[in-house]
């Protein structure tokens, strides 16, 4: 991935565009065949020179003409290289390259997605009936397994896999039209020539750049893809805590936690994961800035660009790698999930009882009434919620000793398990 925004690659990609250019105005007799020829033959440059070069101009794209005119001179075909950046301006070579680099980026991207949703997928079918106290607001709710929490992360996976693969596709986008977007000196259908040579759809209507939304959505997705990377990674902590411990990162044999306590096993990796993917976050909101520009064109967003794109797109990389290794050497621990799962003795079962004795009779509001009071006297004493249930005289009123025991079934509570597993797995 760092190699794509690499000076050197910047370049070869602008150079592929001046290309494409001559020798699509050759197919149409407006270049000198010839010339055409030879710059495809001769064209090169050295990056040094460009900036050499451009520390005396002060423009970027006229440092990379002259030193690719440099090459042609020395090769012996001055001639042809007036034949270069014909009709073009710099932002028909800059947006055009810049979105061959989108697409080798995106490709490079895709590629991480589907290894991660991948990985979610398999440990999601392994701990597909592993069961485990579902929480909310960080306190015990009801039963879940794990593979349901791996099953929606794979899910929402799949959902940024299509948002990603609709971002690139929006990208794939270049243009020739000019100055202030009216190709007054090259006309669409040679635009169409250039691009098709270079894999790419015009952008219907441009400025002298293409509009920018296209580039905001992009790293939007991103922000969404790295914030699923940070949804993993922030349950991972908290499932690591020493007063949890049903889960936690892989420690490899010699690894440290502190310099002070032996005893640590931090969860650095999932900690650095959620810190990098506020920088993705932060720099979704540059990229919204740059939509709007002064009329048919200012340079505001290009320094802006030169940050947020290597930088988004070298991160999402990263961020996905660590994330499937994180999610791929998880190590899981089904008897400590059980064991906080019981940990309250069948509290996490007092919504299932509320409904079972408003179904035989009882009125929703004693029911609650009931069933809140001895929840409450468990809770602050470490009582058993299921004892006091069993001797409690209304609610055998209402139910029978195997009603009551249904009322506490786990396989009630997650019968339909395998059922989502179908749905998200179709």
């Amino acid at each position: 991935m760092g190699r794509i925004w690499s000076d050197q690659n910047r370049f070869e990609q602008w150079l592929e565009v001046e290309l494409a250019a001559s020798e699509a105005l050759a197919e149409l007799g407006e270049v000198p065949a010839e010339a055409a020829r030879l710059l495809r033959r001769h064209a090169g440059f050295e990056v040094p020179r460009i900036f050499e070069i451009e520390n005396e101009v002060k423009h970027d794209v006229i440092a990379f003409t002259t030193a690719v005119a440099e090459t042609m001179a020395r090769a012996g075909h001055a001639e042809a290289s007036r034949w270069l950046h014909y009709g073009l301006t710099s932002n028909d070579i800059v947006d055009t390259a810049q979105a061959l680099q989108l697409q080798q980026a995106s490709a490079i991207l895709l590629g991480d997605l589907e290894d991660m949703r991948a990985v979610l997928g398999r440990r999601a079918r392994e701990f597909q009936h592993t069961l485990q106290i579902g929480r909310t607001h960080g306190v015990h709710a009801e039963p879940i397994t794990f593979g349901l929490k791996l099953a929606i992360w794979y899910d929402e996976a799949g959902r940024n896999l299509a948002r990603l693969h609709a971002a690139a596709a929006e990208l794939r986008v270049g243009k020739t039209s000019g100055a202030v977007g009216t190709y007054a000196h090259i006309g669409p259908e040679v635009e169409a020539r250039i691009l098709e040579k270079l894999h790419l759809n015009p952008a219907p209507a441009t400025t002298q750049v293409i509009p920018r939304d296209r580039h905001a959505n992009f790293v939007a997705v991103l922000a969404l893809v790295t914030a699923l990377c940070e949804r993993i990674a922030l349950e991972v902590r908290h499932l690591q805590r020493t007063e949890v411990r049903e889960a936690e990162e892989y420690f490899s044999p010699g690894q440290k936690g502190s310099s002070a306590m032996p005893h640590k096993r931090n969860p650095v990796t999932s900690e650095q994961i959620c810190g990098l993917a506020r920088v993705v976050r932060a720099n979704a909101q540059a990229a919204f800035e740059d939509v709007a520009l002064w009329h048919e064109r200012d340079i505001s967003h290009s320094s802006v660009e030169r940050v947020i794109l290597p930088d988004s797109t070298i991160l999402t990389d990263y961020l996905l790698a660590r994330t499937t290794q994180l999610v791929d050497k998880l190590l899981v621990y089904p008897e400590r999930m059980r064991r906080n799962l019981e940990m309250t003795r069948g509290l996490v079962f007092s919504g299932q009882l509320l409904l079972d004795l408003a179904a035989a009779g009882m009125l929703r509001e004693q029911a609650y009434r009931i069933v809140q009071g001895h929840a409450m006297r468990a809770w602050e004493n470490d009582g058993d919620f299921r004892a006091a249930i069993e001797a409690d005289p209304e609610i055998r009123g209402v139910l029978t000793p195997a009603q009551i025991a249904e009322a506490f079934s786990l396989d009630r509570q997650l019968r339909n398990i395998d059922r989502i597993f179908e749905r998200v797995f179709q």
